[in-house]
């Protein structure tokens, strides 16, 4: 990762800060510029930090797949990368729900049941959470999506299929470079279609070592933001060896 500061890049107004990005208006109409922090936090923000070089890497993870997922067929907000931390996105309608998928058992799954982390599924587990940090972020049962009218049955039905696409699809690319996809977080967003005159359901946010857990397939080594959470150490190195087996260079 070159030291020499990067060019600044053309952009709008500030309108959204997260915990690991920063969403500004893109100069395009209906586009947005996804910036990456290194800012590190887990368990809703009670703990806080940095990881040197997380948001090159999470920014570059994510052009991969992305640009991966859309020659399978799964639409994305994903335009272009910028810089080395910056991507030019569509402006979607975020769907406030954490789409979660589980291969195997770990974190909070295996701390709410009882179960030993490691213990393979036999079959992809999906779940979904609230998007609400003051909440923490609670499970909520596919009839509250409905009831609540969070999303409507067609668009339930088209995230459970593109999500088991996505799924099926991101276990094999890292399996390639021998690394256990464990589990991962997906945001989905409106976008209209003028074509259609309505809207069409597309893959958002990110794909990173941030929001999934990512084990070496021969030793079991963590890969993932769960290096930072658990106190691990090693966190600048796991998330650039994730970047280095996947061809991308930082």
């Amino acid at each position: 990762m070159s030291p020499e500061k990067a060019p600044e890049i053309a952009k709008g107004e500030k309108i959204y800060e997260g915990k690991a990005k920063v969403l500004y208006k893109g100069t395009e109409e209906g586009t947005l510029i996804q910036y990456f922090k290194d800012d590190a936090t887990a368990f809703n923000a009670q703990k806080k930090g940095t990881i040197a070089g997380k948001g090159i890497v999470n920014n570059k993870v994510t052009e991969l797949v992305m640009k991966h997922l859309e020659r399978i067929g799964i639409p994305t907000h994903f335009i272009k990368r910028l810089s080395d931390r910056e991507q030019l996105v569509r402006e979607v309608e975020i769907i406030p729900l954490e789409v979660i998928v589980r291969n195997t058992v770990a974190g909070t799954m295996a701390k709410r049941l009882g179960i030993e982390e490691g213990r393979r599924l036999e079959r992809p587990l999906i779940e979904f959470s609230l998007k609400d940090d003051d909440l923490g972020d609670p499970l909520i049962a596919e009839e509250h999506i409905l009831s609540l009218d969070l999303a409507d049955e067609e668009e339930l039905s088209e995230i459970f299929d593109m999500t088991h696409q996505i799924n099926d699809f991101l276990r094999g690319l890292f399996a390639g470079v021998g690394i256990e996809l464990i589990d991962f977080k997906l945001e989905y967003g409106r976008l209209y279609d003028e074509d259609e005159l309505g809207y069409r359901l597309i893959l958002a946010d990110e794909f990173s070592p941030d929001n999934c857990r990512l084990w070496d397939m021969e030793t079991g080594k963590k890969l993932d933001k769960d290096r930072f959470r658990r106190d691990l150490g090693g966190e600048v190195e796991a998330y650039q060896e994730v970047a280095r087996r996947l061809g991308i260079t930082l």
